[in-house]
């Protein structure tokens, strides 16, 4: 009996944290999303140097992302917000 009380505690717990991660996902992808529009509508011609190297960055990271992940990410942002986000 002990043992099946452990169980359920450890798989209640395992629900808790993807929970968690998963809230955490919907909010990196808001930012990405959010972050991969910025960069398409920069023009680097007229960002100081400093500001030219980090949108670089931010780049070559937006795409090393999976297509599916992207374009995620871009829904998130394109999309109306609800009461629950």
């Amino acid at each position: 009996m002990m043992h099946t009380q452990l169980e359920a505690r450890e798989i209640s717990m395992l629900r808790a944290e993807i929970e968690i991660l998963m809230s955490e996902r919907q909010s990196l992808l808001k930012i990405a999303g959010a972050a991969a529009q910025l960069i398409a509508k920069l023009d680097n011609k007229i960002l100081p140097g400093d500001a030219c190297e980090f949108a670089r960055a931010l780049s070559v990271n937006l795409n090393a992302l999976s297509e599916e992940t992207l374009c995620d990410a871009l829904e998130k942002v394109r999309k109306k917000p609800t009461a629950s986000e």
